[in-house]
């Protein structure tokens, strides 16, 4: 497996040792880091990279959602079809706007109490367990009511969307493919 370190970045961004600025001093002046199918598993330190807007790490192994800490400015963070089975360590995250979890193994929505900017949440097509659901904690759900825009729910054998009416300002939400029987306005 792949670590995701601070070498793996710079051998990504084929950043050719010039003169007028070290590794280090590019590094910290990246906006956008597209890591997708690299066969990573564990994201290490990359706090050099503080400057991140938008991190790609879709199409990997990664199992937990740790060292992110120090991107404070990331605005939108794709971790799609991995190994995840846990929201966490995202708190830290203020200005996250959009995130992509789709294709994980994630069995409640939790974890996002602190991301009052998000607007943006996708959790589509969850490996679930045979015969489970996927569940929503009440704290994110409140969290998240006012933020909250876009929802991408499919294919996560959910069967009702009750708990979903909190969420005051949706205005699209994605929610084919599952066992809703009745949709009330």
């Amino acid at each position: 497996m792949v670590r995701l370190t601070v070498d793996l970045v710079a051998k990504s961004i084929n950043h050719k040792n010039r003169k007028e600025e070290s590794l280090a001093q590019y590094l910290r002046k990246i906006t956008h880091l597209n890591l997708s199918d690299k066969n990573i598993d564990t994201i290490d330190d990359l706090s050099l990279c503080r400057n991140l807007n938008v991190l790609y790490l879709y199409d990997n192994q990664i199992r937990q959602i740790h060292n992110l800490c120090f991107a404070s400015n990331l605005t939108h963070l794709y971790l799609q079809n991995n190994c995840i089975s846990c929201i966490e360590n995202l708190t830290s995250l203020k200005k996250l706007e959009k995130l992509y979890l789709g294709g994980n193994y994630i069995t409640v929505v939790e974890g996002l109490e602190t991301l009052e900017e998000l607007r943006e949440l996708h959790v589509e097509s969850q490996r679930l367990p045979l015969g489970e659901k996927l569940l929503f904690d009440p704290r994110t759900l409140h969290s998240l009511a006012k933020s909250l825009s876009v929802l991408n729910i499919s294919n996560n054998n959910i069967d009702e969307l009750g708990e979903l009416a909190l969420l005051e300002n949706i205005s699209h939400l994605i929610a084919v493919d599952n066992q809703l029987h009745h949709v009330k306005p």
